[in-house]
């Protein structure tokens, strides 16, 4: 057993970070660990992390390991956001965090997923740390591609870069860790395109594997502009309501925790101080709620895109392995319907409403030019 067993596919990668943590001459106080969603940046974030703390360089099994990758070790910190952007004041916090010796360990950690959503002002706070880092104090940024962060950091970190993983791997990781069906872990490990967290939650839960079924039923069976508005619709309210069912309960015992907090749990009226605390929590789940929503949609579309590759696939003759190995009757339906380039034009449409739902345009009317688009024509 080691830390590195669930970086899957990850040889190159992994043969680096483990150099870093054998020889002291090959470490670096800041990292930055590029790769396209689903190759396992924060698998490989915290492994590494685990290992930097270890006695053994990772062993898995003892008290550094186990508390680093259960996210409970008092010297390793792991930061995501699940708004749209990082604030300020939450990278500050990190970068006072960063001036503080180890506890315990052997080093201070903090590991900042989803580096690619802070701004250039908040990337400048976090500049000053990078350049002037404590002795022992280790920086991971992970992100999706070294272009998403700014050209300071990333020329003061040093770069590793994943891939994504083969189907084959994650399959085998799903059954032999999770216990799942062969069949089904090939399946989910295809639909979620090599992405080990959609892969685990499309093989062990089954209306997430409904709804990516219903969303591309939805796509197939536009007809018209009336079925295409309906399903932009549909499309949006089923994501609506999921971002609202990951968030709801969570947002109601932040409220109730805060309200506790300032003993107001039971007042009719809050003073106006305690009124703008209670705001800006409101203002701080708006935020998380629109990014989720967001994330939602987009998965949406990449299913969406995975089911036209395929039918592009069929329709060149490729020789290429399906992705939607059970929609195989659907595929070969919008194959025979269609040319290549009306195929090439849909995901284009497909590819502009992931653009613009990421650069703030309400989501309805976006989705409802694509639907529009993916008509048949003629």
């Amino acid at each position: 057993m080691s830390v590195w067993d669930d970086v899957v596919g990850q040889d190159r990668a992994v043969a680096v970070l483990r150099r870093a943590v054998d020889e002291p001459t090959a470490m670096t106080h800041a990292w930055l660990l590029t790769g396209p969603p689903g190759s396992g940046r924060s698998n490989a974030a915290r492994a590494f992390a685990a290992a930097l703390q270890c006695r053994d360089g990772g062993c898995g099994h003892c008290q550094d390991c186990t508390t680093t990758l259960a996210g409970t070790h008092a010297d390793v910190t792991v930061v995501a956001t699940e708004k749209v952007t990082f604030t300020i004041e939450e990278v500050r916090r990190l970068v006072g965090l960063a001036q503080r010796s180890p506890a315990g360990g052997r080093w201070r950690v903090i590991v900042l997923e989803d580096a690619d959503r802070m701004t250039e002002r908040t990337s400048n706070v976090l500049l000053k740390a990078i350049e002037e880092p404590p002795p022992r104090t280790v920086w991971l940024l992970c992100a999706p591609s070294p272009e998403d962060v700014v050209v300071t950091i990333r020329s003061r970190s040093r770069r590793v870069s994943l891939r994504v993983p083969p189907v084959e791997a994650v399959a085998a990781l799903l059954v032999e860790r999770d216990g799942v069906a062969p069949d089904v872990a090939d399946a989910a490990a295809r639909a979620a395109q090599s992405h080990i967290g959609l892969a685990r939650r499309l093989a062990r839960d089954p209306e997430a594997r409904q709804r990516r079924d219903r969303t591309l039923t939805l796509a197939a069976s536009i007809r018209g502009v009336g079925d295409a508005v309906m399903t932009a619709a549909e499309l949006v309210e089923v994501a609506t309501a999921e971002s609202k069912a990951a968030t709801a309960d969570r947002d109601a015992a932040e409220r109730t925790a805060l309200l506790r907090s300032l003993g107001a749990e039971d007042a009719q009226t809050l003073p106006p101080a305690l009124r703008a605390q209670v705001r800006q929590l409101e203002e701080d789940q708006k935020r998380r709620a629109t990014r989720a929503q967001r994330d939602v949609l987009d998965r949406a579309l990449i299913d969406l895109l995975s089911l036209y590759r395929d039918v592009l696939v069929r329709q060149l003759g490729a020789q290429v392995e399906p992705i939607n190995v059970a929609h195989a009757e659907v595929v070969e339906r919008l194959a025979a319907a269609g040319s290549p380039e009306q195929t090439v034009r849909r995901m284009d449409a497909i590819g502009e409403a992931r653009t613009r739902i990421e650069g703030n345009v309400a989501p309805l009317l976006a989705m409802e030019a694509m639907a529009v688009a993916l008509r048949p024509q003629g």
